[in-house]
């Protein structure tokens, strides 16, 4: 079994974790595929295998790539999808950040998640993606995010005009500082971080959420996603951002926009007691009331 693991952000305080991983590795026979920035940052601390494969930004992920390990926060996690791509290789979440949404199996439970693979003793956990339209090139070969799309205002602190199309039919202009359009997945980032809906993962939708709006009665909205959602920009500074979860490009107010769903997904690992509800209650301390626990 061949299994690739990303790291973005390499800690020292993670080495021990890395010594218990390789060993599992040796002792489950597992060959290891790694991101070469990891490599590096690996190979003056721990012992690495004689020989092994890597892949980088330029070297796509060997054919015989079973699984990913993203080992890191939700940030690493959404950064792996884009070395994945259409090609629905299974990604675990191993989470050495913070939150860890979407990196739901914590560096002690590593024995177990390898012990569950080799067994096929876990779910396959369909995400949707959204896909990016525009009139120049712009994010070359991976023109999708797991979490959102967002305009921003840029060189300046003005507000900007977001003119919203869907299905081709006027919806609203949104004077604000920018707009979030977000998958399921993405619905608990930043589009809750502005007021946005919770939405589960399975739900056919796009969540479109205004980044501090100037129209008082504008709220964020929920729509299908089979809709095709456009934008025209415009303000008093020469450039916008585009971002399509972490990464961004800057753009004038002369490119056409589109999103919709993209015709791929993206599978992620879910072990045994792991659910979307149980997520939401720990990560999110959804439906904590101190009075469930009053006799």
């Amino acid at each position: 079994m061949h299994i690739a693991l990303y790291n973005r952000v390499f800690e020292e305080e993670d080495i021990p974790f890395f010594k218990q991983l390789f060993d599992a590795f040796r002792v489950h026979h597992i060959q290891p595929i790694l991101f070469d920035d990891l490599a590096r940052s690996l190979g003056p601390v721990i012992q690495l295998p004689d020989t092994f494969d890597t892949f980088s930004e330029s070297k796509p992920l060997p054919p015989k790539t079973k699984y990913v390990f993203s080992m890191g926060g939700d940030g690493t996690m959404i950064d792996t999808v884009k070395f994945v791509g259409r090609r629905k290789i299974p990604i675990l979440g191993i989470n050495l950040g913070r939150l860890g949404f979407l990196a739901a199996t914590g560096p002690e439970e590593i024995e177990f998640a390898i012990d569950a693979l080799q067994k096929d003793a876990f779910q396959l956990d369909p995400r949707t993606l959204i896909h990016l339209d525009t009139s120049i090139p712009i994010f070359h070969e991976a023109p999708f995010a797991l979490n959102e799309f967002s305009l921003h205002r840029k060189d300046s602190s003005s507000l900007i005009k977001i003119h919203t199309y869907l299905n081709g039919e006027f919806l609203c202009t949104y004077w604000a500082d920018g707009l979030i359009v977000s998958t399921p997945t993405g619905s608990t980032g930043y589009s809750l971080s502005c007021g946005g809906p919770i939405i589960f993962p399975q739900a056919n939708n796009f969540v479109i959420t205004p980044v501090a709006p100037h129209n008082l009665n504008v709220r964020p909205i929920v729509v299908s996603d089979n809709s095709i959602i456009s934008f025209e920009v415009e303000g008093r500074a020469d450039h916008f951002l585009c971002t399509l979860d972490a990464r961004s490009e800057a753009i004038d107010s002369t490119v056409s926009l589109a999103v919709r769903r993209e015709d791929f997904e993206i599978n992620l690992i879910r072990l045994e007691g792991q659910n979307f509800l149980n997520t939401l209650q720990t990560k999110l301390f959804w439906g904590v009331d101190r009075r469930n626990y009053i006799n």
